[in-house]
């Protein structure tokens, strides 16, 4: 009704100038000179720096929220980043695609750069968010890196925080994983409880490696490779010889990333001291061959 309403009136417009009716004040008789020029049509981007009430591995347009970071959230953006070259061709990148692995390298260093640290060494997660595939055949080419406070080193689903994650592992960070007390069933390890290093505990955080070259399946079947690679770590730690005494002073646990992590491009693998035999009552970090003994 509004469309034929404003038809009629523009055609009594043009009736009355073709009959020579005086033009109305304020008019200059040329109907096609007023029109607003529509604005080029834009595609959506998520914002960077900034928080969000949920999680999402696909982000649409349509669902997208943040919130004040001062206020409950469960994710972090810290980069958003663009796919370009040979990664912006074809379909959208998946799990175990070289183009992946490089969007997740650049968000691991943007993270790195706005903690002020390693993000494996505390209780967060990195997270890596996508167009639809709809958006990203109409040309969206970007991806979004979430960093995620986590509940424990045994349970990485994120947790509601408030505060931005900028700067967080800069200082004495409460985040940073530190010493434990781990709870064993028989022979097999079900978590590990988080417990002050002055207080008594088996095993300690020592530190993070990286595992290249390995696929997912040969790393799942070369635990040995894993235990010999933080054994490394625990001897530069705690300063002792890595020698084949080293055993005999500790053991290792440690923590891989998820099988989606690992095929994403995240090869960081978590080392822990292990002491199954005596209880710690400090910090074994640079305590020498007289404070992690042969036993």
């Amino acid at each position: 009704m509004r469309r034929w309403l404003a038809a009629l009136a523009l055609a009594s417009v043009a009736a009355m100038v073709l009959s020579g009716c005086v033009q109305p004040g304020g008019t200059d008789g040329d109907l096609t000179d007023d029109w607003q020029t529509l604005r080029a049509p834009t595609m959506f981007v998520p914002a960077t720096d900034a928080c969000l009430p949920r999680i999402t591995v696909v982000v649409q347009a349509s669902t997208y929220e943040t919130v004040d970071c001062a206020r409950n959230h469960l994710a972090e953006t810290v980069h958003v980043g663009t796919f370009t070259d040979a990664d912006a061709e074809g379909r959208r990148p998946e799990p175990g695609s070289a183009a992946l692995r490089t969007a997740r390298a650049e968000c691991d260093q943007r993270a790195r750069l706005v903690l002020g640290g390693d993000w494996h060494t505390a209780r967060l997660t990195l997270n890596i968010s996508l167009p639809s595939v709809p958006a990203w055949d109409g040309g969206a080419r970007w991806f979004r890196c979430d960093l995620s406070e986590t509940d424990s080193i045994d349970n990485t689903r994120p947790v509601n925080r408030t505060g931005s994650l900028r700067g967080a592992l800069i200082g004495d960070s409460p985040l940073v994983h530190r010493c434990f007390d781990p709870k064993l069933i028989g022979d097999s390890l079900n978590y590990m409880a988080p417990v002050l290093c002055t207080e008594p505990h088996g095993a300690e955080f020592v530190g993070v490696y990286v595992e290249r070259d390995m696929s997912w399946e040969q790393f799942v079947g070369s635990a040995g490779q894993a235990h010999k690679r933080c054994m490394e770590l625990i001897a530069a730690f705690a300063d002792v010889p890595n020698n084949a005494d080293l055993p005999y002073r500790a053991g290792s646990i440690f923590y891989p990333p998820s099988q989606r992590e690992w095929e994403e491009g995240d090869r960081g693998v978590r080392c822990i001291l292990w002491s199954d035999d005596r209880k710690l009552t400090g910090s074994m970090r640079g305590v020498g061959p007289q404070g992690l003994p042969v036993t």
